[in-house]
């Protein structure tokens, strides 16, 4: 009896610094998941896309987050997401923001791959949250160009000064040659205090072939809530080797009524080919959407892109690309949840 009154003593000394371990360091599992149903094509141009309907996904998600206490102030964290379609087996896993880091007065500083600062704030502003037909990258960002997560990053994330917030990230050099040295590298600078958010970012890829040496973007906008009213804009200028600087300009509105939602937003996208182009590209896209807040994890949407390119151009509704000079546009139905 008493060797097994031991066992269990040592059994149980064992057992709860785990069992304490496990509550003051939790382990949060989170996700989302998002679908629309789209009716696509695309007028004009060479190829014009006949109607088709596809069942999308809107980066769903799946993640796991880890943190402990350090002392002092200081906490470790630890992150691992994964991106999957849950109309297609396409899964990779720890495709999406994953990372190790710490965190303490000093802000935050963290290495993996993580969305780079240019596209943190510039999506805050886009009141379809960077996914769907009429998201941001359909016209803006480059066409998702600079709206990247990328790999093989050191980030650091200032604490909020007074509203004011700083990030900073640089890629390694990994892809090192005889002739190329590739690596991107990054910084925003935001303001937000109450119904006002501001941004300035600058993002610069270099040696991204042996003929594009250099591109580079610069963005600048906000967003301001008026009652039910919330406006936003941003303009932007690329310069790359060899090309005119591509220039665009983004506004849209959201009316919000108890659970409804009401989005408009519209951009402009010119220049960026050959300086001896006899066209350089212009594009317009219109979005519209409605959305119903089911509660503060679940939403109902519905949206209509229409996109006008000309001859030189090939802005696109969300990941429909239909190539120069046609029309994309676009009806969806979607469901989202996040827990």
């Amino acid at each position: 009896m008493n060797k097994k009154l031991i066992a269990l003593a040592v059994a149980g000394a064992t057992c709860a610094p785990l069992a304490m371990a496990q509550t003051a360091n939790p382990v949060t599992l989170y996700g989302r998941v998002y679908v629309t149903l789209e009716s696509v094509k695309a007028g004009g141009g060479a190829t014009p896309a006949p109607q088709r309907l596809r069942v999308q996904d809107n980066a769903s998600l799946l993640g796991v987050r880890m943190t402990e206490d350090l002392g002092g102030g200081l906490k470790a964290f630890a992150q691992l997401e994964t991106g999957f379609a849950p109309d297609a087996p396409q899964t990779s896993f720890a495709t999406r923001n994953s990372g190790i880091g710490l965190q303490g007065g000093f802000g935050t500083i963290m290495m993996g791959r993580w969305d780079m600062p240019f596209k943190v704030a510039t999506i805050a502003i886009d009141p379809f949250g960077d996914l769907t037909i009429g998201g941001i990258t359909s016209g803006a960002n480059d066409f998702g160009n600079f709206d990247r997560r990328d790999p093989n990053v050191v980030q650091y994330w200032s604490p909020n000064m007074a509203g004011f917030a700083v990030r900073l990230a640089y890629q390694a050099n990994e892809g090192k040659t005889a002739t190329l040295d590739p690596y991107n590298q990054g910084a925003s600078l935001t303001y937000s205090k109450g119904p006002l958010y501001a941004f300035y970012a600058y993002e610069e890829h270099k040696d991204v072939s042996a003929t594009l040496r250099k591109e580079e973007g610069n963005s600048v906008g906000g967003s301001y809530v008026i009652g039910p009213v919330k406006v936003g804009a941003l303009a932007q200028e690329f310069k790359k080797t060899g090309l005119t600087k591509k220039k665009t300009m983004m506004a849209n509105a959201t009316y919000t009524a108890g659970k409804h939602q009401f989005m408009y937003q519209y951009t402009n996208t010119k220049d960026g080919a050959a300086s001896t182009a006899a066209t350089q590209p212009d594009c317009d896209v219109n979005a519209l959407g409605y959305q119903y807040n089911f509660t503060k994890r679940t939403f109902s949407l519905v949206q209509y892109t229409k996109v006008k390119n000309n001859a030189a151009s090939a802005c696109r509704a969300g990941s429909f690309v239909s190539g120069n000079d046609s029309d994309p546009e676009g009806f969806s139905v979607g469901l989202r949840h996040v827990f």
